[in-house]
């Protein structure tokens, strides 16, 4: 996957390859933090419906932030993505007005619709990095969310690799 989104200076980036059970955190061009992560309860491969257990792979970008979580802080990940949203309708899993919103959704920055077949409420928050358990969401311990928390912005780059 090539990193196309465009970040100014103030911005950081966020990496997470699954394999690795890895976040990175990017700042000013270098790796400035980096976190054991726990993934979906089925951690294999790229998410595709809503309660499969995996964790999506692609370009996403931090589209909600959610301090009143049961999960310690939430943030929201813009999954579905266009590229998401374009196998979703090819495969019959969401509509063309469903497509047509989370188009509209990723092209404004905003967050797309969280309640269709693709899935949703996806996002990197706390609770526990030791195993793979969220519904496709990525885990940190709680000390280390909150360090990421006072770090990334809305609309921060998440690249998330296999």
């Amino acid at each position: 996957m090539e990193e196309t989104m465009e970040t100014n200076n103030s911005q950081g980036i966020i990496k997470i390859y699954k394999s690795d059970r890895k976040l990175e955190l990017w700042e000013k061009g270098g790796c400035t933090r980096h976190f054991q992560i726990g993934l979906g309860f089925s951690p294999n491969g790229n998410k595709i419906r809503e309660g499969d257990g995996r964790t999506p792979e692609g370009e996403y970008y931090i589209c909600t932030k959610n301090q009143m979580s049961r999960f310690t802080l939430f943030l929201g990940l813009s999954y579905p993505n266009l590229k998401d949203a374009e196998r979703g309708l090819k495969d019959g899993l969401i509509n063309e007005d469903e497509y047509d919103k989370i188009k509209k959704a990723i092209e404004d920055k905003k967050r797309p619709d969280w309640s269709t077949q693709l899935g949703g409420k996806l996002g990197i928050h706390g609770k526990s990095s030791v195993f793979d358990w969220t519904a496709g969401c990525i885990s940190l311990d709680d000390e280390d969310i909150k360090d990421l928390w006072d770090r990334v912005e809305l609309g921060t780059p998440v690249f998330i690799y296999e």
